[in-house]
C-alpha cells in the first residue's frame, strides 16, 4: 500500500513538473508574455507558467544552466553563446513570435519632434551635447540606455549606432521601466525602449533614416516599415524540451496568441 501510495505522488509531481514553464529573459518581451502565459493557464487550468524578466543576456545563460525552459530575447542569439550552448552537449532552437518598434523618448516638455539616426548617433556617442544643436533649448542632453546584458541595448547599438560605442557618460538602466521613470522626470533626458512600454509621461519622437521621411513609432508605421527601427524578438529553447515547451510556443503563434501580441503595441508575426 505504501509503495503504491509513493508511486502516485512520484507519478504527479512528474505530471505537475511536466506542466510547469519556466521564461526568463528580455525586460522588452515580458509583458506580452505575462499575458500570453495568464491566458494559457486559463486555457489549460493544468499548466503552470511563470515569467520573470531580467535582460536577453540573463534569459540566456538561464536556459544554458537549465534554470529556465524558454529564454526570451529581444536580439539574436551570438555566436558565442551558441558555442557555450554545443560544449554543454545542448542544442537550442528559435522562434520568432512577435515584432517590435523600438521609440526613442525624450521629456513631455522637450520641444524637439524629430531627429535623423545621424543626430541619434552622435547624441549617444556624446557627439551632441546640447539639445540646441538639434533645434531644441539650451539644455545639456542626459543619456539614458540599458545596460550591456540587455538585448535592446545591443540592437540600438547596432541598428542605430551603426556598431560604434555609446558614449562613456550614459546611464545604464537595469530595466526598461527605469528608463520611462528617469526620462520623465528628467528635462534633458533621451532615452530607448520599446514600443508596449512608451508612456504619457513620456514624448516619442519620429526618426527619419534618410534624412527626409520621418515616421512615428506606432504599430501601423512598424507594420507597413514606414518606421526604421524595428526588430524580432524570440523565444529560444533547448531542442531536448522540444515536446514540453510546443504547447506554449504553438499558444502565442495561434491566432489568439498573436491578437494579444497586437493589442499588447507589439506587431504580430502572422
Amino acid at each position: 500500500m505504501k509503495v503504491r501510495r509513493n508511486l502516485l505522488i512520484a507519478l504527479s509531481l512528474l505530471s505537475l513538473s511536466a506542466n510547469a514553464q519556466r521564461i526568463k529573459g528580455s525586460d522588452t518581451v515580458l509583458p506580452v508574455a505575462q499575458q500570453t502565459a495568464e491566458r494559457f493557464m486559463n486555457l489549460q487550468p493544468d499548466a503552470r507558467v511563470t515569467v520573470t524578466g531580467g535582460g536577453t543576456g540573463v534569459g540566456i545563460s538561464a536556459l544554458m544552466d537549465n534554470t529556465t525552459d524558454i529564454a526570451m530575447a529581444s536580439r539574436p542569439i551570438k555566436f558565442s553563446e551558441k558555442m557555450k550552448t554545443k560544449e554543454a552537449g545542448q542544442e537550442v532552437d528559435e522562434v520568432i513570435v512577435a515584432y517590435d518598434a523600438l521609440a526613442v523618448v525624450v521629456h513631455p516638455s522637450n520641444p524637439v519632434k524629430q531627429l535623423t539616426r545621424q543626430q541619434l548617433e552622435d547624441i549617444f556617442r556624446g557627439k551632441i551635447t546640447n539639445w540646441k544643436q538639434v533645434g531644441g533649448d539650451d539644455r545639456k542632453i542626459v543619456v539614458y540606455s540599458r545596460e550591456t546584458s540587455s538585448g535592446t541595448y545591443e540592437f540600438f547599438k547596432e541598428n542605430v549606432l551603426k556598431n560604434k560605442n555609446y558614449m562613456a557618460g550614459s546611464l545604464s538602466m537595469p530595466a526598461t521601466g527605469a528608463i520611462i521613470q528617469s526620462v520623465s522626470q528628467t528635462k534633458g533626458a533621451i532615452g530607448y525602449v520599446g514600443l508596449a512600454y512608451v508612456s504619457p509621461r513620456t514624448k516619442t519622437l519620429s526618426v527619419s533614416y534618410d534624412g527626409s521621411h520621418y515616421a512615428a513609432p506606432t504599430v501601423e508605421n512598424a507594420t507597413n516599415k514606414t518606421y526604421p527601427i524595428v526588430r524580432p524578438l524570440y523565444y529560444y529553447y533547448n531542442v531536448k524540451n522540444k515536446e514540453q515547451v510546443a504547447p506554449l510556443i504553438d499558444f502565442i503563434l495561434s491566432p489568439e496568441g498573436q491578437e494579444i501580441i497586437k493589442k499588447s503595441g507589439y506587431i504580430p508575426v502572422k
